[in-house]
């Protein structure tokens, strides 16, 4: 047995089996009957043993070619059914979007960029995979997001990092609190007050403690938090002030949460998106890259 056959001569055999005619067959295949018939041959020849009996009227399996048929129509069903299952998925692929995001810019910046790309796609699932920085890395690394949205990558061989926007690290204090008249205050400022801060896990925390080094007085933490998020509803809750990313606060018209710019240094960060260098991004991915790529750094927020 050569085995040398394939899946068009499988269903040139069950065509024949099923119709129970050559011409038949060779018509539902858009096929002349010589090239049926040699399809038939060859499978017959690879298996070493006869299928169908011939004669001038009719066509009928042997016995071996009735075992054979039934055996033949259960495998071609299951590929169907196997093809159209990758077809289904290919399908949610397409029709799907999943973006890695560290917290500081998902929580209000990222969803009014997906609150637009809604409207111009809305049948298009978006999946936000809200992580620290160094697991957003990952993420996009190994494929588990499509892209994402850092603080970190631009060093990474394998990382593309397009950058968005640069933002600064502001102080976030409640409405009625004595910093919140203030039109900006000091780093010291704050180690006046009951000062918290993300922990040392946090790539923020490490852009702070490196643009902090050499300067006097510096806040001493209380309370600390492992999101910029959670910290946030530490201030409202009011255990004391907090120094954050920009991009983390919500808008000026909030009822309780107030920024308020922060010198003696101006500490910054730039925003960028990453993804797989050499990678191509779905057309779904693409559009929400391109319109994250479009956006503009955030204007200071009003009191």
């Amino acid at each position: 047995m050569n085995r040398n056959f394939d899946l068009g001569d499988m269903q040139a055999f069950a065509a024949v089996v099923q119709l129970g005619s050559f011409r038949a067959a060779a018509t539902s295949l858009h096929l002349s009957q010589p090239a049926l018939s040699r399809r038939i041959e060859k499978l017959e020849d690879a298996l070493g043993v006869r299928l169908l009996d011939r004669t001038t009227r009719k066509v009928t399996p042997t016995t071996v070619g009735r075992d054979f048929a039934g055996k033949t129509q259960d495998w071609l069903e299951s590929l169907d059914a196997m093809l159209l299952g990758l077809g289904d998925v290919t399908a949610r692929r397409i029709g799907e979007v999943s973006v890695a995001c560290v917290p500081s810019a998902a929580y209000y910046f990222l969803p009014q960029v997906v609150r637009q790309y809604h409207e111009l796609s809305p049948n298009i699932r978006v999946k936000v995979q809200d992580s620290s920085a160094n697991e957003v890395l990952l993420a996009v690394a190994s494929g588990e997001a499509e892209f994402g949205l850092n603080f970190i990558g631009s060093q990474e061989a394998e990382i593309e990092f397009k950058p968005v926007l640069t933002e600064r690290f502001v102080a976030a204090c409640r409405r009625d609190h004595p910093l919140a008249r203030r039109r900006r205050v000091t780093w010291a400022d704050l180690g006046e007050h009951e000062f918290m801060s993300v922990g040392k896990s946090s790539g923020n925390r490490l852009l702070m403690d490196l643009a902090l080094a050499n300067v006097p007085n510096r806040p001493q933490c209380l309370f600390e938090s492992k999101h910029v998020t959670t910290l946030l509803g530490m201030v409202e809750a009011g255990l004391g002030v907090a120094a954050v990313p920009q991009l983390a606060m919500p808008s000026h018209d909030h009822a309780t949460l107030v920024s308020i710019p922060l010198h003696e240094p101006v500490v910054t960060r730039q925003i960028g998106l990453i993804k797989k260098r050499g990678r191509s991004l779905s057309p779904a991915a693409q559009k929400l890259y391109d319109l994250l790529a479009q956006s503009r750094k955030p204007r200071a927020r009003k009191r």
